[in-house]
């Protein structure tokens, strides 16, 4: 790894050592970190393969795909057409995109919400290979509330903005983007549409192999489903280097090394916080860019993900440094990114620069007495025994560690169980009850709830349903004391753990996120006494053997 001389020896001495003790540890199976100030590249980073299956090294100028970076990409677009007023932000977004439609009984949408993610739009589910029917299909989906009302991320209305886009300048979203902010930065690595033509120059991405259930750092990949896209939400290919210039002008307050991207005046409404993703969070969104503050600093940007790729790109306006993170696998971008920002801040500010943090055991549970006991379901008895800081589960007769996916949330490393989380019920410091799919079990001493048959017209709906989707390629319906509940293996954009399908009059179900209810699913062709197929927000599924 190799710096230009700017007198921060020692900084970027301290963030390759960081690198390299994240490589292998939750990300792999390649990086590249590019720094910047907001007058000069300070040099690319890169470390592991491109490939790993074929073991080629990662060098700096493989391409990478960015994703959602992208959305700041389509906001800066649409606010230099607010300024040759071709866009009003707060009129319908049908008066520039006519066919878009939703079913609301709320105010029309307008560009602004589509661009805040304050639409009640679900977040969509990359069904389409293609924007544009997804975005037709809209118009059979119901939005969970008014406008601006709150924060949900949706793919699926940045997706709609780069047909607007589109339209308002017809052009295809590449050619516009290459002319109106590429070109103008000199970002010649850079192109705004993921297709065969530039494929052989992007390193490999990579996923975990096993795709029906949770993951951790360290459990196998597999290449990536390759996929071609020209949507709105992120398709953008890049070098770490070159993203740096887009970063560049954002420290710079909308201004480019050839002159002004955006006036002050729509660089302040690009990163005002308009609404907390949520609440108590401190995180801000804005228009395809989030705000938060971090050990005193005022970060700005947004990460990344796609298929077999995840990145993150943040600065810091203040001090006018930032850093570009890329990986062609899983792994932790921004937390890679923020403290490298840090160093370079510490740096500019004087002070003592931050030291490594402690890797944490993977293995190791807070708290883990909490979760110790045995645990009862009908016949069927469960024990969680505690080690130290770590968790074994003993069930049908077989022990095996549990290890922590997150707060209260496990993977048995047993082959029939690792295809579900285990989940904890914690109720004033100690766990109540587990759930695995369609199971609970309630700690011994205390008295099970009594629970509500399911209803009969239900039960043809439990199962695992798979499509060939390579964003959200599977899920389970399981029947819970007496509900219907969605288990992704990994929630996708806008989804989350195990969530309760809540009955609709007209036979679908609304699946509840806090207050409100994004998407809906309905299940039909019912044949032996098993649904067939699942449609989850216009996308279809179908009844798997596993």
């Amino acid at each position: 790894m190799s710096w230009i001389d700017t007198g921060l020896d020692a900084a970027l001495g301290r963030i390759d050592a960081f690198v390299n003790k994240r490589l292998g540890h939750d990300t792999e199976p390649g990086i590249a970190l590019a720094l910047t100030t907001r007058d000069q590249l300070l040099g690319v980073a890169t470390a592991g393969l491109a490939d790993a299956a074929g073991g080629a090294a990662l060098r700096a100028s493989h391409l990478f795909e960015f994703g959602s970076i992208g959305k700041s990409f389509t906001a800066v677009a649409l606010l230099q057409l607010r300024e040759e007023g071709r866009l009003d932000l707060d009129a319908p977004v049908t008066d520039y995109l006519p066919w878009f439609a939703v079913q609301s009984d709320y105010p029309p949408i307008a560009t602004h919400h589509l661009l805040s993610h304050t639409s009640g739009l679900t977040g969509g589910t990359d069904f389409a290979p293609d924007p544009r029917y997804e975005v037709w299909a809209a118009r059979d989906l119901h939005v969970a509330h008014a406008p601006g009302e709150a924060f949900h991320y949706s793919n699926l209305g940045y997706k709609a903005l780069g047909l607007l886009l589109e339209r308002l300048e017809g052009k295809p979203y590449a050619e516009i983007v290459r002319e109106r902010l590429l070109d103008p930065l000199g970002m010649r690595d850079t192109m705004a549409v993921i297709a065969n033509a530039n494929r052989p120059r992007l390193a490999t991405g990579h996923v975990y192999r096993d795709t029906d259930r949770p993951h951790r750092p360290g459990d196998p990949l597999a290449p990536a489903s390759w996929l071609e896209t020209n949507t709105g939400d992120g398709c953008i290919v890049s070098t770490a280097a070159d993203l740096t210039a887009w970063l560049r002008m954002l420290l710079n307050r909308g201004s480019g090394s050839a002159g002004r991207i955006l006036s002050e005046e729509s660089f302040a409404l690009l990163t005002r916080p308009v609404i907390e993703m949520s609440p108590g969070s401190g995180r801000w969104y804005g228009y395809g860019l989030m705000t938060f503050e971090q050990d005193g600093q005022r970060l700005l940007g947004h990460t990344g993900g796609m298929v077999g790729y995840v990145s993150a790109m943040f600065g810091d306006v203040e001090r006018g440094v930032g850093a570009v993170v890329m990986v062609n696998g899983p792994g932790a971008p921004l937390r890679i990114a923020t403290d490298a920002v840090a160093v370079l801040a510490a740096a500019h500010d004087g002070r003592d620069l931050p030291s490594l943090p402690d890797e944490p055991d993977p293995d190791a549970v807070p708290d883990a007495e909490q979760f110790a006991g045995v645990y009862r379901s009908g016949d069927r008895a469960w024990e969680i025994v505690v080690s130290g800081n770590r968790l074994s589960l003993v069930a049908d007769g077989q022990r095996a560690p549990l290890l922590p996916l997150g707060p209260a949330a496990f993977r048995a490393e047993d082959p029939a169980l690792a295809h579900i989380w285990v989940r904890a019920q914690v109720e004033d410091g100690r766990a109540v009850a587990l759930t695995h799919g369609g199971d609970v079990f309630h700690r011994e001493g205390l008295d099970a709830p009594e629970t509500a048959a399911l209803p009969e017209e239900w039960r043809a709906y439990p199962g695992h349903y798979r499509s060939h989707n390579p964003w959200a390629s599977d899920f389970r319906v399981v029947s819970r004391e007496g509900r219907l509940f969605l288990l992704f293996p990994e929630p996708p954009d806008g989804f989350e753990g195990d969530q309760p399908l809540d009955p609709l009059p007209d036979g679908s179900f609304a699946i509840r996120s806090g207050d409100y209810a994004y998407d809906r699913i309905r299940f039909d062709t019912v044949v032996d006494g098993e649904a067939l197929r699942a449609n989850l927000s216009g996308a279809d599924y179908y009844r798997f053997f596993t």
